[in-house]
């Protein structure tokens, strides 16, 4: 399973992304967004229909992707404000939403201004 660090952020893809892509597509749509591609910190892309998702990071030695095909039903995104391209997940929210669950809305992040979500309970699979 992925355990994200504690020094590493979680960032979620507003746009749905076509799954047939690498890591170098992949890699263009972080750095499309203004983010910093070799820090470590996780990116997260969901296919148009909800049922791929890949992450995308690095290591330290090269980019590495995950990738996970739910067998049945679709990934419950959060909610994210129109106009936004990415929004912040933390650990919990990124466990939740790998599994299937339901994570709510993402609203406004004090530090850094980014999007941050929570976990809608129960679980809805």
């Amino acid at each position: 399973m992925l355990t994200p660090r504690h020094t590493q952020r979680i960032f979620l893809a507003a746009e749905p992304v076509d799954m047939r892509g690498g890591f170098d597509r992949l890699a263009s749509r972080v750095l499309q967004a203004g983010l910093e591609l070799y820090e470590g910190h996780l990116f997260v892309f969901v296919s148009k229909r909800r049922t791929h998702l890949k992450i995308l990071t690095w290591d330290g030695t090269g980019l590495v992707v995950f990738y996970k095909r739910l067998a049945k039903g679709r990934f419950q995104l959060p909610v994210i404000p129109e106009g936004a391209r990415t929004a912040s997940l933390d650990p919990a929210s990124l466990a939740t939403l790998l599994e299937g669950c339901r994570v709510r809305g993402v609203g406004r992040s004090s530090p850094s201004g980014g999007l941050s979500s929570g976990i809608d309970t129960p679980c809805t699979k």
